[in-house]
């Protein structure tokens, strides 16, 4: 431990703001977390797919996904919606998505190692902490109806190999013995055995108290107004005119989410995260035959681009749909209509009367990797632009950022390292 523990800031209490105060007090400094609404988990980490899917790695920097998105556009359902009007936030996302099409290979194969890492932190975590989140470890089942969206499956397949993921093609028939309840007509599909769900929030919850009986501050409904530094400390202003109180720390680590390019921009830094919504339905099974008809297996369906996950005895998530339409939070009900189908259609006897609708804005980087690392003052530092995967790899970019945070500081490295994979390889294969 530090002879005097340095005080730092974490803005943000989504699940990367809080596995990162997590794992900085378990490094032994003094942790104060600012979040803006009354509880932990309140915005994108409230109610997404539930995935933790290192097989659903693979980045969206390819020319088919512009492809998509033109044929789409004109689509309320769309999988993809990308809103026509234009703005110079949406205009450099894309320059800088459309740059990084030839790191499609790369990014994908770093990702996953990042994905795979995640898992012996977070399962550790929830472990030593008596988190329950309603984790199932029955794999996930990626699903195709034609030919040839399921060639081209098999390529991913080979780049999530190169960073050591394994996933086997399934017959149709191998496809229903792995999930019996599932209906329709399918060409065939990949399952991976060693991917795993469970509830996002639940967990964010568990150790945001977790973290408190360690030590850390969370002060919720605090909106951080700005954050300065000259360079040696951190300020950090919360509340409006004589409500305003600042506070000092010797760092601040930013993990706020879509908010996060705002708050660089004041700090002198680009992070150029882009708001892209997604959707998500909680279906109520109220009765036995819907509990029995739900899949217990988690879905990905490429033809539709949704995910599905089986959170307790009684509760089923359908996820998916990716919307640029800036900070618009709205619930369309034209975007929610075919999540509610595709239960329809591929679990009928699963009832929809009682279904909750969500939505949420996924921070999204342009190369759909997450921010990691310092930014041009001594005492600034980033978590943040996970995209899609947020889930699934914020506890080895929690452990990351608090490595750099402590090399900045040279306390003692924590010493609790289960499983074996150091996240310093990773850090470095990743670029970050």
């Amino acid at each position: 431990m530090q002879a005097t523990a340095k005080n730092i800031a974490v803005i943000g209490g989504g699940i990367t703001g809080v596995t990162t105060a997590y794992a900085l007090s378990r490094r032994g400094f003094s942790v104060t977390l600012f979040e803006r609404h009354r509880y932990a988990g309140m915005e994108t980490s409230f109610a997404n797919g539930g995935q933790l899917s290192a097989s659903n790695a693979e980045v969206w920097n390819h020319s088919s996904t512009l492809l998509k998105g033109l044929k789409w556009m004109l689509r309320s359902d769309a999988p993809l919606l990308v809103n026509p009007k234009p703005s110079w936030h949406k205009i450099s996302w894309f320059a800088e998505f459309i740059a990084n099409i030839p790191n499609y290979h790369s990014n994908t194969v770093q990702t996953t190692r990042l994905a795979i890492a995640a898992r012996q932190h977070l399962f550790a975590w929830a472990e030593e902490e008596g988190i329950d989140f309603d984790l199932k470890t029955r794999g996930i089942l990626h699903i195709y109806r034609d030919k040839a969206s399921f060639e081209q499956a098999g390529k991913v397949s080979r780049l999530l190999a190169e960073g050591g993921l394994q996933r086997r093609a399934v017959t149709p028939g191998e496809m229903r013995a792995i999930e019996p309840t599932l209906a329709g007509q399918y060409h065939g599909g990949y399952f991976t055995e060693s991917d795993a769900t469970g509830d996002i929030h639940r967990y964010t919850r568990g150790l945001a108290e977790a973290a408190v009986r360690r030590g850390v501050r969370c002060l919720y409904g605090q909106d951080v107004r700005a954050v300065t530094t000259d360079g040696k400390q951190a300020s950090i202003t919360v509340g409006q005119g004589a409500d305003q109180t600042v506070s000092m720390f010797d760092a601040v680590v930013v993990c706020a989410g879509t908010a996060s390019r705002a708050l660089a921009a004041t700090l002198g830094d680009r992070v150029n995260i882009y708001p892209v919504k997604g959707y998500s339905i909680t279906v109520n099974l109220q009765d036995e035959r819907s509990r029995a008809s739900a899949p217990q297996v988690s879905m990905l369906d490429d033809a539709t681009k949704l995910v599905s996950s089986r959170l307790g005895p009684d509760r089923f998530r359908v996820a998916g749909t990716a919307e640029f339409n800036g900070f618009n939070r709205d619930i369309r009900a034209d975007r929610i209509k075919p999540l509610v189908d595709w239960v329809q259609q591929c679990f009928p006897g699963v009832s929809t009367h009682s279904v909750v609708p969500w939505a949420g804005l996924r921070p999204m980087m342009p190369d759909m990797l997450p921010r990691v690392g310092r930014g041009r003052s001594p005492c600034v530092f980033y978590n943040t632009g996970h995209g899609h995967l947020g889930w699934t790899i914020s506890a080895v970019t929690a452990d990351m950022i608090g490595d750099v945070v402590s090399q900045a500081f040279r306390p003692t490295p924590e010493t609790f390292a289960p499983g074996g994979v150091g996240t310093g390889a990773v850090a470095k294969a990743a670029n970050f």
